[in-house]
Formats: C-alpha cells, sequence, structure tokens
C-alpha cells in the first residue's frame, strides 16, 4: 500500500511539467512571475506575456524564463500576434487583469468594461486563436478572486461580477473543451504589485488593518499564490475546479 500510494503521489508533483510549454499572460509580475519562475524550475519551458515589453523582458533575463511576448489582453490582434509562431500550448495560464474599483452610477463605462474585457473576453480570445494548438491533454488556469463570494459596497460589483463569471466560464468550459482540464485560481489578499498601486498611499494602514482580522495575521505571498497555479497545471485530476487560495480569509 505504501509503494503504492508513492507511486500514485509522484503523478501529480511539479515534476509533470518538465520540458512543457507554458504560456503565461499577466506572467511579468506577481503572481504570474511566481508561477513562472516556479514552472521553470520545474523543467517547463515557459513563456510571459505582458503588457509592458521592458518589464517583460527584464523578467525573463533576470529568471532565465524562455520567452517573452507583449499584447494588450483587450484587443484580440495582439493576442494573435503574442501567439503567432507558437505553435503547441501544454498549459495556458490566464491571470491578466487590473483591479477596477468604481460604483456602477458614476464611474466611466469604459472604465468599467475592462473588468470583462481584461477577464473574460481575453480568455475566450486566446482560447480561440489557440484552437488545437492547446494539447488535448493540456491545461487552462483563470483567474477570480475573494470578492466573487464577497462584493463590498467600495465600487467592487463590476469587478465582483466579472470574478464570479470566471468561475462560471472555468466549469463551462472544462465541459467544453474536454479532455483538456479548466481551473480557475481564487486567490485571497495577496502582496503583489497590483495590490499595491490599487491601493496607493494607504496600502501600508490597510494592510496593518486587515492582517489582524485574518486567521494567519498576514497577507498571501505570490509565491504562494504562484504554486497553487503550479499544481493546477501539474494535477491530472484537477478539473471544473475553483481552488481558494487565501489563508482562510472566506472564515472571516
Amino acid at each position: 500500500m505504501d509503494r503504492l500510494a508513492t507511486a500514485g503521489a509522484g503523478q501529480f508533483t511539479s515534476s509533470s511539467l518538465h520540458d512543457k510549454k507554458i504560456v503565461i499572460f499577466g506572467g511579468t509580475s506577481g503572481i504570474g512571475l511566481a508561477a513562472a519562475i516556479q514552472a521553470k524550475a520545474a523543467g517547463a519551458r515557459v513563456t510571459i506575456i505582458g503588457s509592458n515589453p521592458a518589464r517583460a523582458q527584464q523578467g525573463a533575463n533576470e529568471y532565465g524564463l524562455d520567452d517573452w511576448r507583449v499584447a494588450d489582453v483587450t484587443r484580440a490582434e495582439t493576442i494573435s500576434e503574442a501567439l503567432a509562431d507558437i505553435m503547441h500550448v501544454d498549459h495556458l495560464v490566464m491571470l491578466a487583469g487590473s483591479f477596477v474599483v468604481g460604483k456602477v452610477h458614476d464611474a466611466d463605462m469604459t472604465y468599467l468594461q475592462r473588468a470583462f474585457d481584461e477577464r473574460i473576453w481575453a480568455a475566450v480570445h486566446t482560447i480561440r486563436i489557440l484552437g488545437d494548438r492547446l494539447a488535448a491533454e493540456g491545461s487552462i488556469t483563470l483567474i477570480s478572486g475573494a470578492l466573487s463570494d464577497r462584493p463590498n459596497a467600495y465600487g467592487t460589483a463590476i469587478i465582483a461580477a466579472a470574478s464570479a463569471a470566471m468561475e462560471a466560464l472555468g466549469r463551462g468550459m472544462a465541459l467544453e473543451l474536454a479532455p483538456r482540464r479548466v481551473n480557475v485560481l481564487s486567490p485571497g489578499p495577496i502582496d503583489t504589485p497590483i495590490f499595491a498601486k490599487a491601493l496607493g498611499d494607504g496600502r501600508d494602514a490597510y494592510v496593518a488593518s486587515l492582517s489582524e482580522k485574518l486567521p494567519l495575521r498576514r497577507l498571501g505571498t505570490a509565491d504562494e499564490a504562484g504554486a497553487a497555479v503550479v499544481f493546477l497545471m501539474a494535477n491530472g485530476w484537477m478539473n471544473g475546479e475553483v481552488l481558494h487560495v487565501d489563508g482562510g480569509a472566506r472564515l472571516v
């Protein structure tokens, strides 16, 4: 029994990513970059895609990643250009997206629409563009967030709706794209550049206040969330799931 258990466990380690081609949108910082670094360490061939060419090139060079590309995920033509010469993808990871905050009554509509354009439509366009280039035994990892379950009154209704829609899209695509696997990462409060940018000068005070309420008394790290992305790619039995990585934040 022990021998069988050990053999089975080995199938679900990051070693199963060895020599696999991984494309990570939003891979130039935060969770995406952390996942890229960990996947590369597991022997994968990793391409990161972001909106800032300097940051994409720096990330690829600094961490020895295989390739970098630039795309605006709200524009299908730039996604197509970024993927044009990539003939085979084993694992697609879609983590790009800004933190869109604004109240329905007074926020600019073009700005609010980005919450869906950067998530839902970016994923749909990318999946359509890749087509059969995405391996039948491969996977897609999308991203939602804790707001999908617990929006607040401070202008998060639209991004909460977009996050919830990503989870529904993931479940539907797991059926439509089978046998390809589709999962969704739902991180709680993670200390990333996008988190810091959204909070601005009030970051430190907010983090201190929030940390007091969280079960682990701290925010999560990009490395911890990135490891969850690697798990979703490597574990061939994870499919149609929303993986909550939040340190117990949903419990309080």
